[in-house]
């Protein structure tokens, strides 16, 4: 079928349906929810079978639902309605929640019922309980939604609040006023469900020393704790550890509110500087065997001969710093008595590369762009040549940009089946790259494929990154299971009664490499690109990445989503 999204922006979900639904066959489309008459537009043009709106921050017009049958992916239980659907299930401590597929009428979230599919509930922050619990269960609800709709067969159900089972109601949006904190009432578990419902997006607003912020990234603290609740009583690697009712509490990221309006979201002790100097710095050993619930970004296991390196970034993004000290940490691994190194990255994102808005808010951007991007390449560098141990990549979570080049420093590359990869630079201002890609991408799937995947500028799923060779495998959608795997592949390799034959394989192959062009003829081709990036004359990343980072309303759909926009330029 020929299917039209209509998104407010090209987020996980709309990208994994995009991956999932091209796959079964149909044809797909996409237009950014500018406003009705653009909307109109892209119908006429496209004339699509059926219409899906993933995520969508407005009403789609009627002179639109009244000519088109649309999807609405709603991401709560039937009966549900409202803007703050996960929020709400949040703070309720609700157990189970779901997705509701609907098609679109005049009442927002009230029209007839064409899948619905639920899931258990998670102690996580609401940007991760969407990307994996309501992905996964959106999925599986618009696949049956969409093969109903193609049989022709199927009759949606109304939505009737007289069943039993429709267990949904109509939810009034949520204000700041209901996620606000009490410090001085409120015990830890409180607090850290207002932040996680408020997580990813707005966050809660919060004042300190009469200045006003927006807390996000919160985790709890099982040792520290303060006499006052709210003051803060310790800092770490960017975050600040704040005093509660009954113990303490880690934030990661703040926005400060100026003039009414957000600033960029950052690194809590950034922003807070001037007001931590009597703050004690709590330092976090990555090598510690048993920290109990605590703020860490960089952390390192082993277990017999395999060490498994974590480095859960928020957002997957890596300022300077952060690819600093993960490659100390790394390098010190390298040192262990292990045979295999596993990258985990986070469990929400493997990495995606370098940090805008560490970027964006630095006296000059183009110099810290040119700092970010070297220390990745230092990362990325220690990695490659590495002798005295196998590498793993184990990509838990999506990947983009510098963060999938990253991972093909590994010599080899897992991903979970349900990851997305973005390998590509050109949507920031059509940023070059680095990490060594030119080197290890057209190894792995060819110079032809390789130039297709960094100018195409589209989202692969890891099914199909597997079958070009971009990653070795993928597998368990189940994050759990994903884990146990890896552990599997990891304890066999380092096990393999040729081991010592397979490590000197890539020795002399590493060597061969260098002798037919150095990595640093690499780095200096692809570090010449970036700098014409950061300081030529052309301000398109600079540009692009203040769009970005201050989340500018898209003003049009790019061509290499909008299909039906390419088809009319090009008659």
């Amino acid at each position: 079928m020929k299917i039209l999204f209509l998104t407010h922006s090209f987020n996980s979900l709309t990208q994994r349906l995009l991956i999932e639904l091209t796959r079964c066959g149909h044809e797909i489309s996409i237009e950014f929810d500018i406003n009705d008459a653009t909307t109109e537009q892209a119908v006429t043009l496209y004339q699509p079978e059926l219409m899906i709106a993933p995520f969508l921050k407005r009403a789609i017009p009627e002179t639109v639902w009244r000519r088109q049958p649309c999807f609405v992916v709603h991401p709560g239980i039937v009966g549900d309605r409202g803007p703050s659907a996960l929020d709400w299930a949040i703070m309720q401590g609700r157990a189970q929640w779901g997705v509701t597929v609907l098609q679109a009428n005049g009442e927002m979230d009230a029209g007839d019922i064409w899948a619905a599919e639920t899931f258990p509930m998670q102690w996580v922050k609401k940007s991760s309980l969407y990307r994996h619990q309501v992905v996964e269960t959106a999925v599986r609800a618009v696949l049956t939604a969409v093969a109903r709709f193609q049989s022709g067969k199927f009759k949606p159900q109304p939505l009737d609040y007289a069943q039993p089972e429709v267990r949904g109601r109509l939810q009034a949006p949520i204000r700041q006023t209901d996620r606000a904190i009490d410090w001085a009432r409120d015990d830890t578990v409180t607090v850290l469900k207002k932040i996680h419902a408020a997580d990813g997006f707005p966050g809660v607003l919060d004042t300190f020393d009469k200045e006003t912020y927006y807390l996000f990234d919160a985790c709890a603290e099982d040792t520290l704790r303060g006499d006052q609740p709210g003051a803060i009583i310790a800092k770490r690697n960017g975050a600040i550890c704040r005093a509660t009712l009954d113990g303490a509490i880690w934030i990661g990221h703040l926005k400060r509110k100026i003039n009414g309006e957000p600033g960029l979201k950052l690194g809590a002790s950034q922003i807070l500087k001037h007001h931590l100097d009597e703050v004690p710095e709590v330092p976090f050993d990555p090598f510690s065997s048993d920290c109990g619930e605590t703020y860490r970004d960089i952390w390192f296991e082993q277990k017999n001969d395999v060490g498994y390196l974590h480095f859960a970034f928020y957002n997957g993004a890596m300022d300077s710093h952060q690819c600093e000290r993960l490659r100390e940490v790394y390098q010190a691994a390298t040192r262990r008595n292990i045979r295999v190194i596993v990258l985990m990255g986070g469990p929400d994102f493997w990495s995606n590369g370098i940090h805008l808005n560490q970027i964006e808010q630095a006296a000059s951007p183009a110099d810290e762009s040119w700092r970010n991007i070297n220390a990745m390449n230092d990362l990325a560098q220690a990695i490659i040549t590495t002798d005295q141990q196998l590498t793993m990549a184990a990509l838990q979570g999506n990947a983009g940009a510098g963060g999938v080049f990253l991972s093909l420093a590994a010599d080899q590359v897992y991903a979970r089946a349900s990851v997305i990869l973005n390998p590509h630079y050109k949507s920031m201002g059509n940023l070059y790259g680095s990490e060594y890609w030119t080197y290890r991408l057209p190894r792995r799937v060819g110079q032809t494929k390789a130039r297709a995947l960094t100018q195409n500028r589209l989202p692969i799923g890891a099914a199909e990154a597997r079958d070009i060779g971009l990653v070795d495998n993928c597998f368990a959608l189940d994050p759990v299971k994903f884990k146990q795997k890896i552990e599997q592949l990891a304890q066999a390799l380092a096990h393999h009664p040729n081991y010592p034959a397979l490590l000197q394989k890539k020795v002399d192959q590493r060597r061969r490499d260098e002798q037919t062009k150095p990595l640093a003829a690499y780095r200096s081709e692809e570090l010449r690109q970036m700098q014409l990036n950061f300081y030529g004359f052309d301000p398109s990343y600079h540009v692009a990445r203040y769009h970005f980072v201050h989340k500018i309303p898209h003003a049009w759909t790019p061509l290499y989503l909008a299909r039906h926009r390419r088809i009319r330029t090009s008659s």
